[in-house]
């Protein structure tokens, strides 16, 4: 006579304490062996539960099982492209900066994060694509602890999902939530070729170029970003520079050198920031998006 199925699901999860990988595997299976065979009831339940955390425990096996997956930052800003399994987020990535990632029609083709450069408005940012998140990733199921970690040092997210399935930007916000993790965010639908978008959602195809180019402008607001253009003395090009809103003139200062900033004593400016042209401003002057800068040191 077997014991109560409550007393037994007690003992089960603490034979599992402190086992992970191959070890909670085998003791798994070995608890599949010893429960009653029931078709119905409560024995029959518990049956179930084991072998769906055999399965859990077979995915989390051939996962990373860090706390977080380093992804070195490049560029003005790290954007992630968050979503469910076959979201589309391989061949958008792809569409935006060029890079040759493995795409499939299938969930879990992407494993880990992917990192790809593509310049915005003439500043490079970072897109990364972060694999397929399911439910119970804030758990670490499916690995989806490390891949959260990436989130956390990320400046915003591209939330993607297919266009046929928004519910399943449900899951992927309770996640997030469950993880702590509140960035800015932009909703993506994608495959808009084979479904209109819903409320709500930024439409996008890998087939439609002026698709993508809304998006391009979308990321960029999404950064947060200003840019100046540096004008070197006898020089009639300029070359962008991305800041933060309220940099002042010493901040674009500081993006040369630091030297340069303590020999800042302002700037010649042209733009939305100036009066009128080649307007002369001190170190404090706040920058405005646009503006072209002549640095002026003593």
């Amino acid at each position: 006579m077997p014991m109560p199925h409550r007393t037994q699901a007690q003992v089960i999860r603490r034979r599992l304490i402190g086992k992970e990988g191959t070890a909670r595997l085998r003791e798994l299976q070995r608890i599949l062996g010893e429960l009653p065979d029931y078709k119905n009831g409560p024995y029959a339940d518990l049956r179930k539960w084991v072998n769906e955390e055999i399965s859990r425990t077979r995915v989390r096996k051939k996962a990373v099982h860090r706390d977080t997956i380093a992804v070195r930052r490049q560029g003005a800003a790290q954007i992630c492209l968050v979503g469910a399994p076959n979201a589309g987020k391989s061949s958008l990535l792809q569409a935006l900066s060029n890079v040759q990632i493995k795409t499939g029609d299938y969930a879990f083709t992407t494993t880990r994060p992917v990192a790809a450069l593509t310049r915005l408005r003439g500043v490079l940012v970072q897109l990364v694509e972060i694999p397929g998140l399911i439910e119970g990733a804030a758990e670490d199921r499916g690995g989806g602890r490390a891949l959260l970690g990436v989130l956390r040092g990320a400046d915003a997210i591209v939330l993607c999902h297919d266009a046929a399935r928004p519910e399943e930007l449900d899951t992927i916000r309770d996640e997030l939530a469950n993880a702590g993790i509140d960035k800015p965010m932009l909703v993506v639908a994608t495959k808009i070729d084979e479904t209109p978008a819903p409320p709500a959602s930024l439409g996008v195809s890998i087939l439609d170029e002026e698709s993508l180019d809304a998006l391009r402008a979308e990321i960029w607001e999404l950064t947060g970003l200003i840019r100046v253009f540096l004008r070197r003395p006898g020089h009639d090009d300029a070359e962008p520079q991305p800041l933060r809103p309220s940099a002042t003139v010493a901040d674009v200062a500081r993006t040369i050198h630091h030297e340069v900033e303590d020999a800042c004593t302002g700037a010649r400016i042209w733009g939305p920031s100036a009066r009128f042209d080649a307007q002369r401003v001190g170190r404090e002057h706040v920058v405005a998006d646009g503006d072209t800068i002549e640095v002026l040191m003593r």
